[in-house]
């Protein structure tokens, strides 16, 4: 293993591994997890007959990472290596591909999918794979994609079908699943054990060199007052008690404190209970109470210009799509108060002191002379934005040398960063030409981000393991690790309780690893029976739950307008992703707006112009035209920008599995007979 560069605390994490145990190991972020995998990979495929390692991971970037940095670098030379994800053409004979390959690292979607593809030249058995390697496996649980691939492993262990793969889980914590004690904290590592099937290991003997090389930053409250007063988010609040009052809420419901996610969780459901009971005032007075309470939210956090920007370019957009008095209420009260609200977010004197305190910690770190290299945290994708810019125009930072830039998940939209960004933007943090990331969670796990020397988290509520990952991020030596945040507020509050639940962690751990042989064995296959039997049940109410309903007795209805657009039986299931619409009389029910640029190309499909209600001036986006096979042109819509009028009422659901009724597959040949007949006579 000396050869090999790992360290004493690697070697003893692998051990158990070697011997072909299953095993998922646990060491910090910046311990070197994925090089001990690498290793455990090499000397699987030197001492296994026809050895076939997977290497899974939960996010696409991640692909070419592990590939570049680690994988390639290490076997390249000596073994055939092939990394797939939905980009890569790879996927689709991925059966194929795989059988000529000796080490595969993809993201888990890929493999799941061609576990359950009957398809020869995409299916493979999970008997195909020797040795299967998780990365950030404490995803392992509920309805992962993680999950279900592991209970496909479970599965056929119980009956005893061999052979089936090792598994190597790689994780920096398992966090506690929500559990505050210690008993319920063992049992939530338990499950994460018996769903991968392994025993957790951690460095026992050489903890001081661990600790030398993942030194842990010093953390820093840097602690704000209150503001004394705050005009801005007051108006905001009196337009929120007039919409109340407009409105006319029901008797039964309360709404919780305006500014908080509290409120916002119960303005959804609001709007959700309008559209059910046909009650568009419901329904819109609760959609822009949503506005206004992001706009408190982000007066909290960010300046109050960044708040009325928000609310500003919802309603130039909303200006021009109103239908009816409820509409012209509303955005004649933001048009009323306009010019208040701007006037007050332009006053120096109301600025937002959290503001100055997040300034004052960078310029803690930053200075012309220091070479510095920090992450800044922040909860929306929105927010990097409006941090970035004030970053910018920020003159002490710029004096400072602070060269910014926005690390985002990957995704479609403007407020989006394509792969390729994303990966300008970490090499450029690499060399230097950017000394700081303005990030969402997304750099929190598993990104090969350089050591930093200043980690600050602005606004954040969240878990444990988030937070040990940022934290993990501080790596330099005398670093610093900072949670900004106002005096007695809820994110000191959950920094705190995040510590504790830090600590239960290894608590919790530790008591798992003390158990017998026997005893752990035991726990695990009576977890995995249950699981198994539980899974079994959830999987027939879904059926039974997706049975509920004739898809041709369901009306689909625009979620803003309320008018009926189509029947749930026009609604086909294209490559198992692509939910779309094959009745050519639905055309007349939507409009064509611009061109969708996506940067990865398909090789069946290509996106065409986005589509959005055509009933008056309701514009509501529906989602996008798609041409499949360079012939059908399809609209491919979002369920949750339409309503369902059922046998038995309206609902809503978020996403297309929730829907109470069947979506068959689409048929291209069955699509060209009826929409082409002359071809076939």
């Amino acid at each position: 293993m000396a050869d090999f560069g790992l360290r004493a605390y690697q070697r003893e994490v692998v051990e158990r591994a070697l011997k072909r145990e299953n095993v998922i190991i646990w060491l910090p972020t910046g311990g070197g997890k994925t090089r001990a995998a690498v290793y455990v990979a090499k000397r699987h495929l030197e001492t296994t007959e026809n050895a076939k390692v997977m290497v899974l991971v939960n996010k696409v970037h991640l692909v070419d990472q592990h590939y570049t940095k680690e994988f390639e670098p290490h076997l390249g030379d000596r073994y055939k290596l092939m990394k797939v994800s939905g980009e890569s053409e790879e996927k689709d004979f991925f059966g194929k591909a795989v059988q000529t390959m000796d080490l595969i690292i993809c993201t888990a979607q890929i493999l799941y999918n061609a576990l359950i593809n009957k398809e020869e030249a995409r299916h493979i058995e999970l008997s195909d794979i020797t040795l299967l390697i998780i990365d950030e496996c404490h995803h392992t649980h509920k309805e992962s994609v993680y999950n279900k691939i592991m209970r496909c492993y479970i599965a056929q262990k119980l009956k005893g079908q061999q052979p089936i793969p090792q598994i190597l889980g790689l994780t920096a914590s398992p966090g506690t699943g929500g559990a505050k004690i210690l008993d319920d904290a063992v049992m939530h590592v338990l499950e994460i054990c018996a769903n991968l099937d392994s025993v957790i290991v951690s460095a026992k003997n050489y903890t001081p060199e661990l600790e030398e090389k993942v030194p842990r930053p010093k953390k820093t409250f840097d602690i704000v007052e209150k503001r004394k007063t705050d005009p801005f988010g007051d108006h905001i609040k009196w337009m929120m008690e007039l919409i109340h009052g407009y409105m006319n809420l029901p008797s039964d419901v309360r709404l919780r404190e305006c500014g908080t996610q509290e409120y916002e969780a119960d303005v959804v459901i609001l709007e959700q209970r309008g559209v059910r009971e046909d009650n568009r005032l419901l329904a819109q007075c609760a959609l822009h109470l949503r506005q206004y309470n992001d706009a408190l939210l982000i007066n909290d956090t960010l300046r109050m210009m960044d708040a009325y920007r928000s609310l500003e370019e919802f309603y130039n957009a909303k200006n021009a799509t109103a239908i009816d008095g409820t509409d012209y209420f509303l955005v004649g009260l933001f048009q009323e108060n306009q010019m208040e609200l701007r006037n007050i977010a332009t006053d120096p004197q109301f600025e937002n002191p959290k503001m100055a305190r997040l300034e004052s910690t960078l310029l803690g770190q930053f200075g012309p002379d220091v070479q510095s290299r920090g992450i800044l945290f922040s909860r929306t994708r929105k927010s990097t934005h409006c941090l970035l810019d004030w970053v910018q125009k920020n003159r002490p930072l710029q004096k400072a040398g602070i060269k910014a830039a926005i690390l985002t998940g990957a995704g479609n939209g403007i407020t989006y960063m394509t792969q390729n960004e994303q990966a300008g933007t970490i090499r450029n943090f690499r060399n230097g030409k950017l000394n700081l990331l303005i990030s969402t969670s997304v750099a929190e796990e598993g990104l090969d981000i350089p050591e930093c020397n200043l980690v600050v988290r602005y606004g954040l509520l969240t878990n444990e393991i988030a937070q040990q990952q940022a934290s993990g991020r501080a790596r330099a030596r005398d670093s610093q690790y900072s949670v900004v945040a106002q005096a007695g507020g809820r994110e000191v509050r959950r920094e705190r309780i995040n510590e504790y639940l830090e600590e239960l962690t290894g608590k919790a751990i530790a008591r798992v690893q003390g158990m017998s042989e026997d005893q752990f064995r035991r726990k695990i296959t009576e977890i995995q029976t249950h699981a198994i039997i539980k899974s079994k049940v959830l999987e027939a109410r879904l059926t039974e739950k997706k049975n509920q309903y004739a898809a041709s007795s369901v009306e689909i209805l625009c979620r803003n307008c309320f008018a009926p657009v189509a029947s749930g039986n026009d609604f086909k299931l294209l490559e198992n992703s692509h939910y779309v619409n094959i009745n050519p009389a639905f055309r007349k029910y939507y409009k064509l707006g611009g061109k969708v640029v996506l940067e990865k190309r398909f090789e069946d499909w290509e996106p065409g112009c986005t589509v959005s209600c055509n009933n008056g001036n309701c514009n509501k986006d529906w989602g996008f035209e798609m041409k499949y096979k360079e012939v059908a042109l399809l609209p491919n819509v979002a369920i949750k920008n339409f309503a369902l009028q059922t046998p038995a009422g309206r609902t809503t659901v978020k996403k297309w599995k929730d829907v109470p009724f069947m979506v068959e597959e689409f048929s291209f040949q069955q699509y060209c007979e009826e929409n082409f007949p002359d071809l076939f006579d």
